[in-house]
Protein backbone atom coordinates (compact mmCIF):
# COMPACT_ATOMS: atom_id res chain seq x y z
CA UNK A 1 0.00 0.00 0.00
CA UNK A 2 1.24 3.54 -0.95
CA UNK A 3 2.42 6.15 2.16
CA UNK A 4 -0.69 7.42 2.05
CA UNK A 5 -2.72 4.78 3.08
CA UNK A 6 -5.46 6.50 5.76
CA UNK A 7 -5.54 5.70 9.59
CA UNK A 8 -8.25 3.31 10.35
CA UNK A 9 -10.51 4.32 12.93
CA UNK A 10 -12.42 2.35 15.41
CA UNK A 11 -16.26 1.74 14.89
CA UNK A 12 -17.50 0.10 17.67
CA UNK A 13 -16.45 -4.10 17.54
CA UNK A 14 -15.53 -3.35 13.79
CA UNK A 15 -12.96 -1.38 12.48
CA UNK A 16 -14.13 0.90 9.23
CA UNK A 17 -11.28 2.26 7.08
CA UNK A 18 -12.31 5.34 4.31
CA UNK A 19 -11.34 4.16 0.74
CA UNK A 20 -8.88 6.89 -0.72
CA UNK A 21 -8.85 5.94 -4.07
CA UNK A 22 -4.80 6.17 -4.00
CA UNK A 23 -2.62 3.67 -5.78
CA UNK A 24 -3.57 0.99 -3.38
CA UNK A 25 -6.80 1.23 -3.73
CA UNK A 26 -6.57 1.73 -7.33
CA UNK A 27 -4.33 -1.36 -7.96
CA UNK A 28 -6.03 -3.36 -5.07
CA UNK A 29 -7.31 -6.15 -8.09
CA UNK A 30 -3.64 -6.39 -9.60
CA UNK A 31 -2.11 -6.87 -5.97
CA UNK A 32 -4.97 -9.56 -5.21
CA UNK A 33 -3.91 -11.42 -8.53
CA UNK A 34 -0.50 -11.43 -8.03
CA UNK A 35 -0.19 -12.20 -4.24
CA UNK A 36 -3.06 -15.25 -4.47
CA UNK A 37 -0.97 -16.85 -7.15
CA UNK A 38 1.99 -17.10 -5.12
CA UNK A 39 0.27 -18.59 -2.22
CA UNK A 40 -1.88 -21.02 -5.16
CA UNK A 41 1.33 -22.43 -5.97
CA UNK A 42 2.64 -22.98 -2.26
CA UNK A 43 -0.73 -24.45 -1.44
CA UNK A 44 -0.64 -26.82 -4.23
CA UNK A 45 3.02 -28.04 -3.87
CA UNK A 46 1.30 -29.58 -1.00
CA UNK A 47 -0.99 -31.74 -2.13
CA UNK A 48 0.37 -32.00 -5.98
CA UNK A 49 2.71 -34.23 -4.76
CA UNK A 50 0.78 -37.03 -3.53
CA UNK A 51 -0.56 -38.35 -6.60
CA UNK A 52 3.01 -38.47 -7.77
CA UNK A 53 4.65 -40.26 -4.61
CA UNK A 54 4.39 -43.72 -6.60
CA UNK A 55 6.34 -42.90 -9.73
CA UNK A 56 9.46 -41.44 -7.14
CA UNK A 57 8.96 -44.70 -5.81
CA UNK A 58 9.78 -46.25 -9.21
CA UNK A 59 12.20 -43.74 -10.77
CA UNK A 60 14.50 -43.79 -7.52
CA UNK A 61 14.16 -47.73 -6.05
CA UNK A 62 12.86 -46.56 -3.36
CA UNK A 63 10.38 -48.11 -0.67
CA UNK A 64 7.38 -46.46 0.17
CA UNK A 65 8.15 -46.52 4.10
CA UNK A 66 11.22 -43.80 2.78
CA UNK A 67 9.47 -42.21 0.24
CA UNK A 68 7.10 -40.65 2.34
CA UNK A 69 9.52 -38.33 3.59
CA UNK A 70 9.24 -36.30 0.23
CA UNK A 71 6.00 -35.68 1.92
CA UNK A 72 7.01 -35.54 5.84
CA UNK A 73 10.49 -33.31 4.75
CA UNK A 74 8.41 -30.50 3.57
CA UNK A 75 5.62 -29.97 5.83
CA UNK A 76 7.76 -30.72 9.09
CA UNK A 77 9.82 -27.53 7.64
CA UNK A 78 6.84 -25.48 6.36
CA UNK A 79 4.88 -25.69 10.03
CA UNK A 80 8.08 -24.94 11.32
CA UNK A 81 8.48 -21.34 9.60
CA UNK A 82 4.75 -20.54 9.35
CA UNK A 83 4.38 -18.93 13.08
CA UNK A 84 7.59 -17.07 12.33
CA UNK A 85 6.86 -15.61 9.21
CA UNK A 86 5.16 -12.85 11.03
CA UNK A 87 8.24 -12.25 12.96
CA UNK A 88 10.47 -12.49 9.87
CA UNK A 89 8.25 -10.20 8.05
CA UNK A 90 8.80 -7.29 10.63
CA UNK A 91 12.51 -7.91 10.91
CA UNK A 92 12.95 -7.94 7.08
CA UNK A 93 10.46 -6.09 5.63
CA UNK A 94 7.27 -7.78 3.86
CA UNK A 95 8.09 -7.22 0.92
CA UNK A 96 11.36 -8.13 0.76
CA UNK A 97 10.60 -11.36 2.80
CA UNK A 98 7.41 -12.18 0.26
CA UNK A 99 9.77 -11.70 -2.68
CA UNK A 100 12.52 -13.73 -1.28
CA UNK A 101 9.97 -17.14 -0.51
CA UNK A 102 9.20 -16.33 -3.88
CA UNK A 103 12.68 -16.69 -5.21
CA UNK A 104 13.72 -19.41 -2.84
CA UNK A 105 10.62 -21.60 -3.88
CA UNK A 106 11.53 -20.94 -6.95
CA UNK A 107 15.32 -22.05 -6.93
CA UNK A 108 14.06 -24.90 -4.50
CA UNK A 109 11.53 -26.17 -6.65
CA UNK A 110 14.29 -26.43 -9.81
CA UNK A 111 16.20 -28.14 -7.38
CA UNK A 112 14.25 -30.69 -6.46
CA UNK A 113 13.36 -31.33 -10.10
CA UNK A 114 16.81 -31.89 -11.03
CA UNK A 115 17.33 -33.97 -7.52
CA UNK A 116 20.01 -36.90 -8.99
CA UNK A 117 18.92 -38.86 -5.93
CA UNK A 118 16.77 -39.58 -3.35
CA UNK A 119 18.65 -38.11 -0.52
CA UNK A 120 19.38 -34.90 -2.23
CA UNK A 121 15.43 -35.12 -3.13
CA UNK A 122 14.33 -35.05 1.01
CA UNK A 123 17.31 -32.29 1.33
CA UNK A 124 15.89 -29.56 -1.01
CA UNK A 125 12.06 -30.79 -0.19
CA UNK A 126 13.33 -29.36 3.35
CA UNK A 127 14.66 -26.20 2.09
CA UNK A 128 11.01 -25.98 -0.36
CA UNK A 129 9.17 -26.35 2.75
CA UNK A 130 11.35 -23.44 4.51
CA UNK A 131 10.82 -21.05 1.39
CA UNK A 132 6.91 -21.98 1.01
CA UNK A 133 5.94 -21.03 4.40
CA UNK A 134 6.18 -17.55 4.38
CA UNK A 135 4.09 -16.95 1.05
CA UNK A 136 0.40 -17.78 2.79
CA UNK A 137 0.56 -15.56 5.60
CA UNK A 138 2.12 -12.31 3.72
CA UNK A 139 -0.20 -12.82 0.77
CA UNK A 140 -3.25 -12.84 3.27
CA UNK A 141 -1.31 -9.99 5.40
CA UNK A 142 -0.70 -8.30 1.94
CA UNK A 143 -4.61 -8.22 0.80
CA UNK A 144 -5.38 -7.47 4.09
CA UNK A 145 -3.84 -3.91 4.09
CA UNK A 146 -4.09 -3.16 0.31
CA UNK A 147 -7.75 -4.09 0.40
CA UNK A 148 -9.83 -0.73 1.04
CA UNK A 149 -12.97 -1.56 3.61
CA UNK A 150 -15.62 -1.63 0.97
CA UNK A 151 -13.03 -4.71 -0.27
CA UNK A 152 -11.78 -6.32 2.39
CA UNK A 153 -14.39 -9.56 1.97
CA UNK A 154 -13.63 -9.86 -1.66
CA UNK A 155 -9.68 -9.83 -0.42
CA UNK A 156 -10.81 -12.45 1.75
CA UNK A 157 -12.33 -14.14 -1.18
CA UNK A 158 -9.34 -14.04 -2.62
CA UNK A 159 -7.03 -15.19 -0.79
CA UNK A 160 -9.60 -17.86 -0.18
CA UNK A 161 -9.98 -19.22 -3.79
CA UNK A 162 -6.16 -19.61 -3.96
CA UNK A 163 -5.50 -21.91 -0.47
CA UNK A 164 -9.09 -23.86 -0.73
CA UNK A 165 -9.02 -24.45 -4.53
CA UNK A 166 -5.53 -25.05 -4.85
CA UNK A 167 -6.18 -28.33 -2.63
CA UNK A 168 -8.84 -29.42 -4.78
CA UNK A 169 -7.61 -29.39 -8.14
CA UNK A 170 -3.90 -30.48 -6.28
CA UNK A 171 -4.61 -34.58 -7.04
CA UNK A 172 -5.81 -33.78 -11.15
CA UNK A 173 -3.08 -31.69 -11.99
CA UNK A 174 -0.50 -33.92 -9.98
CA UNK A 175 -2.01 -36.90 -12.35
CA UNK A 176 -2.14 -35.30 -15.15
CA UNK A 177 1.22 -33.94 -15.45
CA UNK A 178 2.73 -37.06 -13.94
CA UNK A 179 1.24 -39.16 -16.90
CA UNK A 180 1.71 -36.80 -19.41
CA UNK A 181 5.19 -35.19 -18.76
CA UNK A 182 6.75 -37.02 -15.65
CA UNK A 183 7.30 -36.42 -12.12
CA UNK A 184 10.02 -34.07 -11.89
CA UNK A 185 7.42 -31.54 -13.91
CA UNK A 186 5.21 -31.23 -10.93
CA UNK A 187 8.31 -29.52 -8.81
CA UNK A 188 10.02 -27.70 -12.19
CA UNK A 189 6.65 -25.70 -13.36
CA UNK A 190 6.98 -23.30 -10.05
CA UNK A 191 9.95 -22.05 -11.90
CA UNK A 192 8.58 -19.90 -14.62
CA UNK A 193 5.53 -19.24 -12.33
CA UNK A 194 8.19 -17.23 -9.51
CA UNK A 195 10.02 -15.87 -12.42
CA UNK A 196 6.98 -14.16 -13.57
CA UNK A 197 5.97 -13.31 -10.08
CA UNK A 198 8.95 -11.26 -8.97
CA UNK A 199 8.55 -8.42 -11.25
CA UNK A 200 5.17 -8.41 -10.99
CA UNK A 201 5.00 -8.37 -7.07
CA UNK A 202 8.04 -5.37 -7.10
CA UNK A 203 6.10 -3.50 -9.47
CA UNK A 204 2.43 -3.77 -7.35
CA UNK A 205 3.18 -4.58 -3.61
CA UNK A 206 4.24 -2.34 -0.85
CA UNK A 207 4.76 -2.34 2.86
CA UNK A 208 1.91 0.27 4.03
CA UNK A 209 2.99 3.27 6.33
CA UNK A 210 1.25 1.82 9.49
CA UNK A 211 3.39 -1.46 8.89
CA UNK A 212 6.28 0.87 8.06
CA UNK A 213 6.33 2.59 11.80
CA UNK A 214 5.89 -0.34 13.51
CA UNK A 215 8.86 -1.92 12.23
CA UNK A 216 11.15 0.95 13.02
CA UNK A 217 9.71 1.09 16.05
CA UNK A 218 9.88 -2.61 16.84
CA UNK A 219 13.57 -2.93 15.26
CA UNK A 220 14.62 0.20 17.35
CA UNK A 221 14.02 -1.31 20.83
CA UNK A 222 13.82 -4.81 20.66
CA UNK A 223 16.67 -6.97 21.81
CA UNK A 224 18.55 -9.81 20.40
CA UNK A 225 17.27 -12.50 18.41
CA UNK A 226 15.91 -15.08 20.14
CA UNK A 227 17.71 -17.65 20.11
CA UNK A 228 15.85 -20.25 22.88
CA UNK A 229 12.87 -19.50 21.11
CA UNK A 230 13.52 -20.42 17.58
CA UNK A 231 15.00 -23.39 19.35
CA UNK A 232 12.23 -24.70 21.04
CA UNK A 233 9.32 -24.20 18.02
CA UNK A 234 11.58 -25.62 15.99
CA UNK A 235 12.08 -28.80 18.08
CA UNK A 236 8.07 -28.44 19.11
CA UNK A 237 6.46 -27.87 15.50
CA UNK A 238 8.80 -30.38 14.09
CA UNK A 239 8.81 -33.17 16.09
CA UNK A 240 4.73 -32.63 16.29
CA UNK A 241 4.47 -33.09 12.19
CA UNK A 242 6.36 -36.35 11.98
CA UNK A 243 4.26 -37.92 14.21
CA UNK A 244 1.17 -36.76 12.87
CA UNK A 245 3.06 -38.05 9.04
CA UNK A 246 4.43 -41.33 10.67
CA UNK A 247 2.06 -42.23 13.65
CA UNK A 248 -0.27 -44.56 12.00
CA UNK A 249 2.36 -46.32 9.75
CA UNK A 250 4.55 -46.75 12.91
CA UNK A 251 1.93 -48.01 15.14
CA UNK A 252 1.43 -44.63 17.10
CA UNK A 253 2.24 -44.81 21.10
CA UNK A 254 2.91 -48.61 20.63
CA UNK A 255 6.48 -46.82 18.86
CA UNK A 256 8.99 -45.98 21.49
CA UNK A 257 10.62 -43.12 19.00
CA UNK A 258 6.86 -42.09 18.79
CA UNK A 259 6.11 -41.83 22.35
CA UNK A 260 9.77 -39.99 22.83
CA UNK A 261 8.82 -37.68 20.16
CA UNK A 262 5.44 -37.25 21.56
CA UNK A 263 6.57 -36.12 24.95
CA UNK A 264 9.52 -34.03 23.99
CA UNK A 265 7.31 -31.90 21.37
CA UNK A 266 4.68 -31.20 24.07
CA UNK A 267 7.32 -29.90 26.46
CA UNK A 268 8.79 -27.94 24.07
CA UNK A 269 5.98 -26.12 22.82
CA UNK A 270 4.58 -25.64 26.68
CA UNK A 271 7.72 -24.28 27.06
CA UNK A 272 8.02 -22.03 23.91
CA UNK A 273 3.71 -20.55 24.81
CA UNK A 274 5.29 -19.69 28.60
CA UNK A 275 8.11 -17.82 27.29
CA UNK A 276 6.46 -15.80 24.42
CA UNK A 277 4.10 -14.93 26.54
CA UNK A 278 6.17 -12.88 28.49
CA UNK A 279 8.54 -11.34 26.19
CA UNK A 280 8.20 -8.19 25.27
CA UNK A 281 9.04 -8.71 21.79
CA UNK A 282 7.72 -11.90 20.88
CA UNK A 283 8.86 -14.46 17.90
CA UNK A 284 5.24 -15.06 17.96
CA UNK A 285 2.68 -12.83 19.17
CA UNK A 286 0.65 -15.38 20.90
CA UNK A 287 -1.42 -12.58 23.15
CA UNK A 288 -3.45 -11.85 20.15
CA UNK A 289 -5.36 -15.20 21.21
CA UNK A 290 -6.18 -12.95 24.28
CA UNK A 291 -9.06 -11.44 21.32
CA UNK A 292 -12.08 -14.05 21.46
CA UNK A 293 -12.97 -13.63 18.21
CA UNK A 294 -9.26 -14.32 16.59
CA UNK A 295 -9.21 -16.91 19.22
CA UNK A 296 -12.47 -18.09 17.48
CA UNK A 297 -11.62 -17.75 14.17
CA UNK A 298 -8.04 -20.04 14.98
CA UNK A 299 -10.26 -22.80 16.44
CA UNK A 300 -12.47 -23.10 13.23
CA UNK A 301 -9.92 -22.44 11.16
CA UNK A 302 -8.33 -25.43 12.53
CA UNK A 303 -11.61 -27.34 12.13
CA UNK A 304 -11.94 -26.25 8.60
CA UNK A 305 -8.18 -27.25 7.71
CA UNK A 306 -8.83 -30.62 9.48
CA UNK A 307 -11.80 -31.29 7.65
CA UNK A 308 -10.96 -30.14 4.49
CA UNK A 309 -7.78 -31.50 3.93
CA UNK A 310 -9.05 -34.47 5.42
CA UNK A 311 -12.16 -35.38 3.09
CA UNK A 312 -9.72 -34.31 0.32
CA UNK A 313 -7.47 -36.81 1.25
CA UNK A 314 -10.06 -39.37 2.21
CA UNK A 315 -11.96 -39.27 -1.04
CA UNK A 316 -8.86 -40.20 -4.06
CA UNK A 317 -7.97 -43.10 -1.91
CA UNK A 318 -11.50 -44.39 -1.50
CA UNK A 319 -12.03 -44.02 -5.59
CA UNK A 320 -8.72 -44.99 -5.90
CA UNK A 321 -8.68 -48.43 -3.96
CA UNK A 322 -12.66 -49.64 -4.08
CA UNK A 323 -13.68 -48.20 -7.61
CA UNK A 324 -10.87 -48.51 -9.44
CA UNK A 325 -10.47 -44.99 -10.42
CA UNK A 326 -7.19 -43.20 -12.19
CA UNK A 327 -5.65 -40.49 -9.62
CA UNK A 328 -6.49 -38.48 -12.99
CA UNK A 329 -10.03 -39.78 -13.12
CA UNK A 330 -10.30 -38.98 -9.14
CA UNK A 331 -8.95 -35.68 -9.58
CA UNK A 332 -12.25 -34.80 -11.80
CA UNK A 333 -14.47 -36.04 -9.47
CA UNK A 334 -13.04 -33.02 -7.00
CA UNK A 335 -12.39 -30.71 -9.71
CA UNK A 336 -16.30 -29.57 -10.11
CA UNK A 337 -15.83 -28.76 -6.43
CA UNK A 338 -13.07 -26.37 -6.15
CA UNK A 339 -15.12 -24.43 -9.57
CA UNK A 340 -17.99 -24.35 -6.73
CA UNK A 341 -15.65 -22.75 -4.49
CA UNK A 342 -14.65 -20.59 -7.42
CA UNK A 343 -17.62 -19.60 -8.62
CA UNK A 344 -19.18 -18.79 -4.74
CA UNK A 345 -15.89 -16.99 -2.66
CA UNK A 346 -16.95 -13.73 -4.92
CA UNK A 347 -20.33 -13.95 -3.57
CA UNK A 348 -19.61 -14.66 0.01
CA UNK A 349 -17.26 -11.48 -0.30
CA UNK A 350 -20.25 -9.36 -1.30
CA UNK A 351 -22.84 -11.26 1.06
CA UNK A 352 -20.14 -10.24 3.95
CA UNK A 353 -20.66 -6.47 4.11
CA UNK A 354 -24.88 -7.12 3.90
CA UNK A 355 -25.20 -10.17 6.35
CA UNK A 356 -24.31 -10.92 9.46
CA UNK A 357 -21.03 -12.72 9.46
CA UNK A 358 -21.79 -15.57 12.03
CA UNK A 359 -24.96 -16.38 10.04
CA UNK A 360 -22.76 -17.29 6.82
CA UNK A 361 -20.69 -19.82 9.00
CA UNK A 362 -23.58 -21.33 10.27
CA UNK A 363 -24.23 -22.01 7.00
CA UNK A 364 -21.57 -23.24 5.76
CA UNK A 365 -21.16 -25.49 9.00
CA UNK A 366 -24.68 -26.87 8.58
CA UNK A 367 -24.11 -27.31 4.60
CA UNK A 368 -20.61 -28.76 4.78
CA UNK A 369 -21.64 -31.46 7.21
CA UNK A 370 -25.19 -31.90 5.37
CA UNK A 371 -22.72 -33.20 2.39
CA UNK A 372 -20.56 -35.28 4.35
CA UNK A 373 -22.54 -37.03 5.66
CA UNK A 374 -24.29 -38.11 2.91
CA UNK A 375 -21.33 -39.01 2.00
CA UNK A 376 -21.91 -41.94 4.86
CA UNK A 377 -24.37 -43.06 1.86
CA UNK A 378 -21.47 -44.30 -0.76
CA UNK A 379 -20.74 -48.03 -1.28
CA UNK A 380 -18.44 -49.94 -3.79
CA UNK A 381 -21.16 -49.19 -6.83
CA UNK A 382 -21.51 -45.37 -6.18
CA UNK A 383 -21.31 -43.60 -9.50
CA UNK A 384 -19.30 -40.69 -10.80
CA UNK A 385 -22.24 -38.26 -10.98
CA UNK A 386 -23.15 -38.96 -7.07
CA UNK A 387 -19.60 -38.27 -5.95
CA UNK A 388 -19.09 -34.96 -8.31
CA UNK A 389 -22.31 -33.35 -6.87
CA UNK A 390 -21.50 -35.14 -3.68
CA UNK A 391 -18.58 -32.70 -3.34
CA UNK A 392 -19.79 -30.12 -5.13
CA UNK A 393 -22.20 -29.30 -2.33
CA UNK A 394 -19.09 -30.34 0.50
CA UNK A 395 -17.54 -27.58 -1.13
CA UNK A 396 -20.67 -24.88 -1.42
CA UNK A 397 -20.47 -25.00 2.12
CA UNK A 398 -16.86 -24.66 2.20
CA UNK A 399 -17.07 -21.16 0.11
CA UNK A 400 -19.01 -20.01 3.40
CA UNK A 401 -16.62 -20.26 5.92
CA UNK A 402 -13.10 -19.23 5.03
CA UNK A 403 -14.16 -15.71 4.41
CA UNK A 404 -16.19 -14.79 7.20
CA UNK A 405 -14.31 -16.75 9.72
CA UNK A 406 -11.33 -14.50 8.38
CA UNK A 407 -13.37 -11.33 8.39
CA UNK A 408 -14.31 -11.89 11.85
CA UNK A 409 -11.12 -13.09 13.32
CA UNK A 410 -8.91 -9.84 11.98
CA UNK A 411 -12.12 -7.41 12.65
CA UNK A 412 -10.61 -6.33 16.24
CA UNK A 413 -7.03 -6.75 15.50
CA UNK A 414 -5.22 -3.79 15.02
CA UNK A 415 -3.41 -3.05 11.43
CA UNK A 416 0.08 -3.45 12.56
CA UNK A 417 -0.47 -7.13 13.74
CA UNK A 418 -1.67 -8.43 10.01
CA UNK A 419 1.20 -10.36 9.53
CA UNK A 420 1.36 -11.86 13.11
CA UNK A 421 -2.31 -12.83 13.09
CA UNK A 422 -1.72 -14.16 9.29
CA UNK A 423 0.88 -15.93 10.54
CA UNK A 424 -0.76 -17.65 13.49
CA UNK A 425 -4.38 -18.39 11.81
CA UNK A 426 -2.39 -19.71 8.41
CA UNK A 427 -0.68 -22.14 10.95
CA UNK A 428 -3.97 -23.25 12.99
CA UNK A 429 -5.19 -24.25 9.17
CA UNK A 430 -1.92 -26.01 8.37
CA UNK A 431 -1.57 -27.92 11.56
CA UNK A 432 -5.55 -28.61 11.83
CA UNK A 433 -4.88 -30.06 7.87
CA UNK A 434 -2.15 -32.35 9.33
CA UNK A 435 -4.57 -33.22 12.21
CA UNK A 436 -7.12 -34.05 9.73
CA UNK A 437 -5.01 -36.54 7.70
CA UNK A 438 -3.91 -38.01 10.73
CA UNK A 439 -6.81 -38.82 12.17
CA UNK A 440 -8.71 -39.67 9.02
CA UNK A 441 -5.83 -42.01 8.18
CA UNK A 442 -5.99 -43.91 11.62
CA UNK A 443 -9.51 -44.11 12.01
CA UNK A 444 -9.40 -45.75 8.03
CA UNK A 445 -7.10 -48.71 9.09
CA UNK A 446 -8.19 -49.35 12.74
CA UNK A 447 -11.74 -49.35 11.60
CA UNK A 448 -10.93 -51.61 8.45
CA UNK A 449 -9.57 -54.14 10.87
CA UNK A 450 -12.58 -53.92 13.13
CA UNK A 451 -15.17 -54.33 10.78
CA UNK A 452 -13.15 -57.57 8.73
CA UNK A 453 -12.99 -58.77 12.43
CA UNK A 454 -16.82 -58.40 12.93
CA UNK A 455 -17.75 -59.89 9.15
CA UNK A 456 -15.29 -62.69 9.09
CA UNK A 457 -17.50 -64.39 12.17
CA UNK A 458 -20.46 -64.35 9.81
CA UNK A 459 -17.90 -66.37 7.50
CA UNK A 460 -18.47 -69.76 8.98
CA UNK A 461 -18.91 -73.36 7.67
CA UNK A 462 -22.17 -73.43 9.38
CA UNK A 463 -24.01 -70.44 7.53
CA UNK A 464 -26.16 -71.39 4.60
CA UNK A 465 -25.69 -68.51 2.85
CA UNK A 466 -22.13 -68.72 2.70
CA UNK A 467 -22.39 -72.38 1.02
CA UNK A 468 -24.95 -69.88 -1.46
CA UNK A 469 -22.60 -67.40 -2.47
CA UNK A 470 -19.73 -69.74 -3.02
CA UNK A 471 -21.61 -72.40 -5.44
CA UNK A 472 -22.88 -69.05 -6.97
CA UNK A 473 -19.09 -67.97 -7.34
CA UNK A 474 -18.01 -71.49 -8.32
CA UNK A 475 -20.74 -71.30 -11.50
CA UNK A 476 -19.99 -67.00 -12.83
CA UNK A 477 -16.05 -68.31 -12.52
CA UNK A 478 -16.57 -71.68 -14.40
CA UNK A 479 -13.82 -73.00 -11.64
CA UNK A 480 -14.58 -75.69 -9.63
CA UNK A 481 -12.35 -75.75 -7.31
CA UNK A 482 -13.31 -74.22 -3.84
CA UNK A 483 -10.52 -72.46 -3.14
CA UNK A 484 -10.17 -69.74 -6.04
CA UNK A 485 -14.40 -68.97 -4.97
CA UNK A 486 -12.96 -68.65 -1.28
CA UNK A 487 -10.58 -66.29 -2.68
CA UNK A 488 -12.94 -64.37 -4.09
CA UNK A 489 -15.02 -64.16 -0.92
CA UNK A 490 -11.65 -63.44 1.21
CA UNK A 491 -11.78 -60.25 -1.43
CA UNK A 492 -15.04 -59.21 -1.40
CA UNK A 493 -14.66 -59.33 2.98
CA UNK A 494 -11.77 -57.15 2.98
CA UNK A 495 -13.29 -54.82 0.39
CA UNK A 496 -16.46 -54.11 2.25
CA UNK A 497 -14.65 -54.12 5.49
CA UNK A 498 -12.64 -50.69 3.93
CA UNK A 499 -15.96 -49.15 2.76
CA UNK A 500 -17.33 -49.05 6.23
CA UNK A 501 -14.72 -47.74 7.71
CA UNK A 502 -14.70 -45.19 5.12
CA UNK A 503 -18.58 -44.28 6.00
CA UNK A 504 -17.17 -44.32 9.66
CA UNK A 505 -14.52 -41.80 8.80
CA UNK A 506 -17.30 -39.45 6.44
CA UNK A 507 -19.58 -40.02 9.35
CA UNK A 508 -16.95 -38.27 12.32
CA UNK A 509 -16.45 -35.95 9.95
CA UNK A 510 -19.99 -34.58 9.06
CA UNK A 511 -21.05 -34.87 13.13
CA UNK A 512 -17.47 -32.48 13.29
CA UNK A 513 -19.12 -29.96 10.99
CA UNK A 514 -22.35 -29.54 13.57
CA UNK A 515 -20.30 -30.06 16.34
CA UNK A 516 -18.42 -26.42 15.52
CA UNK A 517 -21.95 -24.55 15.24
CA UNK A 518 -21.59 -23.32 19.04
CA UNK A 519 -18.18 -21.48 18.03
CA UNK A 520 -19.83 -19.34 16.42
CA UNK A 521 -21.26 -17.82 19.23
CA UNK A 522 -17.78 -16.63 20.42
CA UNK A 523 -17.57 -13.93 17.61
CA UNK A 524 -19.17 -10.72 18.02
CA UNK A 525 -22.29 -9.45 16.14
CA UNK A 526 -21.93 -7.59 13.01
CA UNK A 527 -20.73 -7.21 9.67
CA UNK A 528 -17.96 -4.99 8.31
CA UNK A 529 -19.12 -1.55 7.94
CA UNK A 530 -17.61 0.25 5.33
CA UNK A 531 -18.01 4.66 5.47
CA UNK A 532 -20.91 5.76 4.32
CA UNK A 533 -23.17 2.84 4.42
Amino acid sequence: MAASAPRPRKMGALTRVKDSGGPAAQNFWAVALVVAFAAFMEVLDLTIVNVSLLHIMGSMAVSQDKAIWVLTAYTMTNAIILPLSGWLATRLGRKRYFMGCIAAFSVTSLLCGLSPNFSTLVIFRALQGIAGGGLQPNAQAILTDAAPAAKRGMAFAVYGMAVVFAPAIGPTVGGWITDHIGWRWIFLINVPIGLLLLPLVQALVYDPESFAQARSAQLASSRRADFAGFALITLGLGLMQVVLDRGQQDGWFASPPIVTMTITWILALAVFVVREWRRADPIVDLRLLRDPGFAAGNVLMFMLGALLLGSTALLPLFMQSLLGYTAVDAGLVLSPGGLVIMALMPVVGQLISRLDARVLIASGLCVSGFATLLMTHFDTHTGFATLVWTRAIQAAGLAFLFIPINTLAFSSLPATKSSNASAIINMSRNIGGSVGMSIAATILARRAQYHQSQLVQRVTPYNSDVHTYLAAVQNAIGHPAPMAALAHLYMVVVRQSEMLAYIDDFELMGILFFACLPLVLLFRRGRPAVDGK
